[in-house]
């Protein structure tokens, strides 16, 4: 019998609404002071697929970028 309490949640560990964010700091660490600044971090910037496919990809244009450099100069 024990058991099975200890698997279902009780009617009085229910949350009758979600917590907000000002809500959970306040509870954690205190009341909000002028301290902390909730900010949106700006998106990242798209990387290039093509790059990034395959360091196999990538050594091969260097290497032919190096070969290019090489017969122009002599």
């Amino acid at each position: 019998m024990r058991r099975v309490r200890l698997l279902r949640r009780s009617t009085r560990d229910r949350r009758l609404r979600p917590l907000g964010e000002a809500e959970c700091y306040g509870r954690a660490y205190g009341e909000r002071t002028e301290d902390v600044k909730v900010m949106k971090a700006e998106p990242r910037r798209p990387r290039f697929a093509a790059v990034l496919s395959s360091g196999e990809t990538l050594r091969q244009r260097f290497q032919e970028r190096l070969d290019a450099r090489e017969s122009s100069q002599g």
